[in-house]
């Protein structure tokens, strides 16, 4: 069994008096897809929000690797290799689909704005890496032929896998995926599903909050379940899907 990338251990956030993640426990495995489902309200953003330091918990432990990340800054979580998309899509709508994809290689750039005046052929040389990289990351995504486009004139399902492809481009090790298939057909639901398992296959990590349990059942090495912020669930697809809590919880009799 491959050893575990990210740990979570009795993880708590409280907004007032409602605990919207309580004592959850999740151990996922390093080179896999793990799906976390449950209804909605169960935590399941609250929790991305939580890994990737959006809000900060109020009890338990976040680790990733052997590190602690328990109220890090998102831009130092970023950079230890943690990616995120978000259930409602946030590109750069007047930016081209290649310019959106350079903002994410500019994690790793080591020029700063001090670096760029100073120095302009050493910046000019890292952009034009950067634009490079960002050409790779579309082609491997599949729309390297919309590069020249404004991003906000792409359908759904490609400003979808723009956001996957921007993400990637920050060369995670880890990548959360909250609900990429939300409002997606049948052909593009397929499509993502392709690409999650071929960034599995390069790698990378892949943690996945999705309601489309049949994306889920066919993708994924292991689906936690969660209800009222607490896992009720975990184990490989087959067993969620028989597992009688889960069935009264969230999938229906």
């Amino acid at each position: 069994m491959n050893e575990p990338i990210l740990k979570i251990v009795k993880l708590r956030k409280a907004f007032g008096g409602v605990l919207a993640v309580n004592d959850l426990d999740l151990s996922v495995a390093r080179g896999t897809v793990a799906s976390i489902i449950g209804p909605n309200g169960a935590g399941k953003t609250t929790m991305f929000d939580l890994i990737t330091g959006y809000v900060k918990p109020t009890g338990g432990q976040i680790i990733y690797g052997d590190k602690s990340i328990n109220g890090e800054k998102t831009h130092v979580i970023a950079g230890l290799g943690i990616a995120r998309t978000f259930q409602n899509v946030r590109i750069f709508p007047d930016m081209t689909v290649l310019e959106n994809v350079m903002v994410g290689c500019h994690l790793r750039s080591k020029a700063g704005l001090f670096l760029s005046l100073l120095i302009p052929p050493f910046f000019r040389k890292e952009e034009n890496a950067i634009r490079d990289a960002a050409k790779k990351w579309l082609a491997f995504v599949g729309l390297e032929k919309k590069s020249d486009e404004a991003a906000g004139t792409l359908p759904l399902g490609s400003q979808r896998i723009l956001e996957v492809a921007r993400s990637l481009a920050m060369e995670p090790q880890l990548l959360l995926l909250d609900e990429p298939a939300s409002g997606l057909n049948t052909r593009e639901t397929m499509a993502m599903g392709e690409l999650i398992v071929k960034i599995k296959e390069m790698g990378t990590t892949v943690v996945l909050v999705e309601h489309d349990m049949e994306l889920v059942m066919d993708i994924s090495d292991a689906v936690t379940v969660i209800n009222f912020g607490s896992r009720i669930a975990h184990g490989t697809p087959v067993d969620v899907q028989e597992n009688p809590d889960v069935i009264t919880a969230y999938l229906g009799e």
